[in-house]
């Protein structure tokens, strides 16, 4: 199972159109003369947006702050008005949308009605879920709703591995839904969702890596890619999350015999040039690494995004990353370059 796949590519590229063409190129150039002459300039609109549909989760995952209930803003489901009225905004420019921050998309009661309408727009479409509410009828909807890409996290082969990361989880169910929807594309004769199983390698799963793949080719679903865990106390790692396989780890150990996260932090970031996050109730914030939205870059409940944008905040957040990422908190723990994929 390769990681390119020529269906999703031609996917991907059928969305493109002359005017997202021409922004994505704007977006492009105007990164790397920022890097280049070390001072920020940001042309055109994001290229890609992730829109969160709630905060909610059935799950407890130990390094997340909706599985540990921890978080510092409010939890709630993303209205379609709003999000349909943001779209109407900027779909033009956009071509890639994922709908996802915190939480499980699939509690969101509007969440494939919000899909159908960004597919309609000719937006590709992607989500990530644990799968637990993947029923036949659900999956039935999500390939009818023109979902472009599928990432379900299943990160163990066994229910006693699987629940040592995914606390509360039941590996049946993921599996079920997984066939749920393979079965669906097949009966419906549809290429899309591309469905991918992600992998959190965590310690206690890393002896499973062969065994995912396995599965992963008996149920039928496109590909297999792992990722590495983040753990936000690495020094300790208190919850012994972190792999004995290096390559599957953001964190190594230093001179001085303590962890440390191997990539290093230069003052540029192409994230804050082509895509950024929006919350559930509206709050643009630079990454997904923002999980609380303390950076808080617009309101559009208060400002269009378009004008959000081009402000004070982006030109001083983007300013900042430029002279002294280092120095800003969520930068800390990134993960850019240090994603792991297996074919």
């Amino acid at each position: 199972m390769p990681y390119f796949n020529w269906n999703d590519t031609i996917n991907l590229f059928s969305k493109l159109t002359i005017r997202r063409v021409w922004n994505a190129t704007r977006v492009m150039a105007s990164y790397q003369l920022s890097k280049l002459t070390g001072k920020p300039m940001q042309w055109g609109y994001p290229v890609s947006i992730s829109f969160e549909p709630t905060t909610s989760c059935n799950l407890r995952c130990p390094e997340c702050p909706s599985g540990l209930r921890e978080f510092s803003r409010p939890t709630g489901m993303l209205k379609k008005d709003f999000f349909r009225e943001t779209i109407d905004d900027i779909y033009k420019e956009l071509l890639y949308l994922i709908f996802y921050f915190q939480g499980e998309p699939f509690l969101n009661p509007d969440f494939l009605d919000m899909v159908k309408y960004a597919h309609d727009k000719g937006i590709y479409t992607a989500t990530s879920t644990n799968a637990h509410y993947l029923t036949d009828e659900k999956a039935k909807k999500t390939v009818e709703s023109g979902l472009d890409r599928l990432i379900i996290s299943i990160d163990g082969t066994t229910q006693d591995v699987y629940q040592q990361y995914r606390v509360g989880g039941k590996l049946d169910k993921v599996l079920e839904g997984a066939r749920n929807i393979v079965r669906w594309k097949k009966e419906l004769k549809s290429k899309t969702p591309f469905v991918f199983f992600q992998f959190l390698v965590v310690k206690p799963n890393e002896h499973q890596i062969e065994d995912i793949k396995k599965l992963a080719k008996e149920i039928g679903v496109d590909q297999v890619r792992f990722k590495t865990a983040q753990v936000y106390d690495y020094e300790n790692d208190p919850n012994q999350l972190i792999p004995t396989n290096e390559k599957y780890s953001r964190y190594k150990v230093g001179k001085d015999g303590k962890m440390k996260i191997k990539s290093g932090l230069n003052n540029h970031c192409w994230k804050l040039w082509h895509a950024n996050v929006i919350t559930w109730d509206g709050l643009v914030v630079p990454c997904c690494f923002d999980k609380d939205a303390t950076h808080q870059l617009g309101n559009l409940k208060m400002q269009s995004f378009k004008e959000t944008w081009n402000n004070d905040n982006y030109k001083q957040f983007r300013k900042e990353l430029m002279t002294s990422r280092k120095n800003i908190d969520i930068c800390a723990n990134c993960s850019e370059g240090l994603k792991v994929w297996e074919e």
